[in-house]
């Protein structure tokens, strides 16, 4: 697999729920998914693609690729702007690489408020694997969706993970404390901080303290990192002592910038030694099905979604909203009267 060149590097305005309709032709899926298995860059991205356009073909994907899925190993990578994200990820691909592996990279951007367009900025940070038949780099728009991550990541996920990914980068948005939902998606997930930012933990408080799997202290050649370290161990330490037989995040610091002796090393063992725990523990399985439950739920609620839409302005529900402001009936029994309706 390898990277493949974006028509523009900025996305132009798109609803926060893509319509599903650009009049592609159609897509033969189980050539696109046979392929995509073969390391076909162009099959791969033309998958992600129906996923993220809300395809009609998105439940023949699902299906065709569905027994090909959970070999990957899923990484997220999460944490305020300007720890070095997108840096460490390279990094951690060119170690990955080094080691066999094959790396697949979805890095999410934030879409902008007033255009809904986005700059497509990490394939520009990440070009230079961009070349690499080994790697496949994906940059999604968030397009509104909250979580740090875009809405189409858990299925773009799959395509990656169905085309032979040994390992799955997921580096989101730059996020504060409540942006937690990489870590409903990844095996292990590392929460980046760096020094010299203000409150280096400021952004570990509270939500995002509780989701680290592995924490990264990047940019450790700055002044403040030990003290950054420390206060991580103070806080750590401060959430009680663990129960015997639970995972107690590490602490690495790192210089992603680096070519040599920049601590991705000691990165990838924290990684190594989290998997074999999880596996041993039996917690990999209970997050995957747990994962699984959360994208059926999500399905489920966005189908519903979509027919509950079709009320909107119905003459049920107008008739319905004039005896609410009447006072005839309550919001709540009328709500009740429009599903037992339909």
């Amino acid at each position: 697999m390898t990277g493949f060149p974006e028509s523009t590097a900025v996305q132009g305005p798109a609803p926060a729920v893509p319509p599903g309709r650009r009049g592609r032709r159609a897509a033969d899926v189980p050539t696109l998914v046979d392929r995509a298995r073969d390391g076909d860059a162009r099959s791969v991205a033309r998958l992600i693609s129906l996923v993220e356009d809300t395809s009609p073909l998105l439940r023949e994907v699902a299906a065709a690729l569905t027994p090909h899925t959970g070999r990957a190993q899923v990484l997220g990578l999460t944490g305020p702007p300007g720890v070095g994200k997108s840096t460490t990820t390279t990094a951690l691909v060119r170690a990955y690489r080094g080691a066999g592996k094959r790396v697949g990279v979805l890095a999410v951007d934030p879409s902008s408020p007033f255009s809904g367009g986005a700059l497509l900025g990490d394939r520009v940070r990440m070009s230079d694997h961009a070349g690499d038949p080994g790697v496949f780099i994906r940059s999604m728009a968030s397009r509104g969706h909250l979580g740090g991550l875009a809405w189409a990541t858990p299925q773009a996920l799959r395509v990656l993970d169905a085309a032979g990914c040994d390992v799955v980068l997921v580096e989101t948005v730059g996020v504060g404390q409540s942006e937690l939902e990489v870590a409903s998606l990844a095996d292990t997930t590392l929460v980046l901080l760096a020094p010299g930012t203000g409150d280096g933990v400021q952004a570990a408080k509270a939500g995002i303290l509780e989701i680290a799997d592995v924490f990264v202290v990047n940019k450790a050649d700055r002044g403040g990192a030990a003290q950054t370290v420390r206060d991580l161990r103070s806080m750590l330490t401060l959430g009680g002592r663990a129960a015997d037989g639970a995972w107690r995040p590490p602490i690495v610091s790192t210089v992603a910038s680096r070519e040599t002796d920049n601590g991705v090393p000691d990165v990838m063992d924290r990684i190594a030694e989290h998997s074999a725990w999880l596996a041993a523990s039996g917690e990999g399985r209970r997050r995957r099905v747990a994962r699984a439950a959360r994208e059926i739920e999500a399905i489920a609620l966005a189908g519903l979604r979509s027919w509950l839409g079709d009320v909107h302005g119905s003459a049920a529900l107008g008739t319905l909203a004039e005896q609410v402001v009447a006072g005839q009936t309550d919001p709540y029994r009328a709500a009740d009267e429009l599903v037992a309706r339909l």
